[in-house]
């Protein structure tokens, strides 16, 4: 929505932290290697990186369900 076509990977049911957010967000985006924002609740990875992010995410001990 609003991504001109675009694919990108959304990484939500986070805390609602500005800061944590905003550091996940670089972290994730140094793994995969694109850019990516915080978005309303979430983050967004440039790409379809799930994979990628999932991997990340469980290295830093994190729960993913999809």
């Amino acid at each position: 929505r609003g991504r001109g076509g675009k694919t990108v990977t959304v990484i939500y049911g986070l805390p609602q932290n500005e800061a944590f957010l905003k550091g996940l967000c670089s972290e994730l985006k140094r793994a995969c290697g694109t850019g990516g924002a915080v978005i309303d609740g979430g983050v967004e990875v440039q790409g379809e990186l799930r994979d990628r992010v999932r991997d990340a995410l469980t290295k830093n001990g994190y729960v993913v369900k999809g």
